[in-house]
This record gives structure tokens, C-alpha cells and sequence, in this order.
């Protein structure tokens, strides 16, 4: 079992890179998260988990440790793949995810492609008392969410934006105002982009 990696990294995408070690490539599979905090052709050191199937040896990578510790936690639930776990840690931080969980918030989950009501009920219930050591010491757990429309981010990236750009303008603007529509959310990144 792997536990870090670390090389340079030769390739960079939204969904995974190859870092290079001693001549050999290893391709991971990251979050959106993990790719806005890497630079191509720079040396790093990513934490990795490893899943082995029938057809196929996979390699997930990690920038931080609470990010790998809730992949971890989030695929030991029934019905949530690596794919799927990847897909939440994208759309939200780890401490994010923890917050939604610890908090029952099963709409914010319920935002994020793939998971339906049935699933988002089964993370809260299986992970609530799990997630608390991902949370910061003394945090309180009642703080706003990330919480930006799935809408809002395919629009802007239709517009010809940047994904990962737009990710991180939208979420700044729900942190500041979290009652705006899909439309009022366009209209002020749209004057920030």
C-alpha cells in the first residue's frame, strides 16, 4: 500500500495528473480541490489511497490529509464508489463536507451529481459522528456552506469560463449572500470573471 508520492508532476487536469518518480509515472486520480492547489512541472508530494479491483489498480492523490481522511470515509459508506467520492470532494472541502454531514444538511448533498435523497440520508446517518475529527479543534459546526448552484457553474462554463475559475468565484459569492437565485448568482460572477 502506498501512502505519498512524490516527483514531479509532468501532468495536470481537473480530474488526475502523472507525477514522476525515479522514471516511473504514477497517474492519480484528484479532486478539483487537490488541482487548484498543484502547478504542472513543479515537485510535490501528494498523499495517496490506492484501490485495487479486478480490473484495475487505482491511485487516488490528496494535497492535505483531511481531504484523503474523508475519501476514505466517504467511500466505506454502502452505494458511494471512488468516483462518487471524488465527485463530493470536488464540489466541497473535506471540513465542508463534514460541516454538511455533522449538520444533516441532506440538500447540499443532494446537489451534487450522484446522490440522491436515499444516499445523502445514508452519509449522514453512517458518517455523523465520524466526520468530527476532520473538523477543525473548537470550530462551530454551524457555519455557511458552500452551497452554489450546480446551474450556475454549467451556465458559466458554457459561457466559455473556466470551471475551476468559476468554482471558486461562485463560492465566494455564497459565502457572502446564501438566499441568491441561480440568476443572481450568474449576474455577480459574471461581473468578477
Amino acid at each position: 500500500m502506498f501512502d505519498y508520492i512524490s516527483g514531479k508532476i509532468v501532468y495536470l487536469s481537473p480530474t488526475y495528473l502523472v507525477i514522476e518518480n525515479n522514471g516511473i509515472g504514477y497517474l492519480l486520480n484528484i479532486s478539483i480541490n487537490t488541482y487548484s492547489s498543484l502547478k504542472i512541472d513543479t515537485v510535490d508530494k501528494l498523499l495517496v489511497h490506492q484501490i485495487i479491483r479486478e480490473d484495475a489498480h487505482l491511485l487516488y492523490g490528496f494535497k492535505d490529509t483531511k481531504e484523503r481522511e474523508m475519501f476514505r470515509l466517504l467511500i466505506s459508506v454502502s452505494g458511494i464508489g471512488s468516483s462518487t467520492a471524488i465527485m463530493i470532494l470536488s464540489s466541497m472541502s473535506a471540513v465542508e463536507v463534514a460541516q454538511v454531514i455533522a449538520n444533516e444538511k441532506h440538500e447540499i448533498l443532494q446537489k451534487i451529481k450522484g446522490i440522491g435523497a436515499k444516499t445523502a440520508q445514508r452519509l449522514v446517518v453512517e458518517l455523523k459522528d465520524k466526520v468530527v475529527k476532520i473538523l477543525p479543534e473548537g470550530q462551530n459546526i454551524d457555519i455557511k456552506y458552500n452551497t452554489f448552484s450546480d446551474e450556475a457553474l454549467s451556465a458559466l462554463v458554457m459561457l466559455g469560463f473556466p470551471k475551476q475559475q468559476v468554482g471558486k468565484v461562485l463560492r465566494q459569492i455564497v459565502l457572502e449572500n446564501q438566499n441568491l437565485t441561480v440568476e443572481e448568482q450568474i449576474k455577480k460572477a459574471l461581473k468578477v470573471l
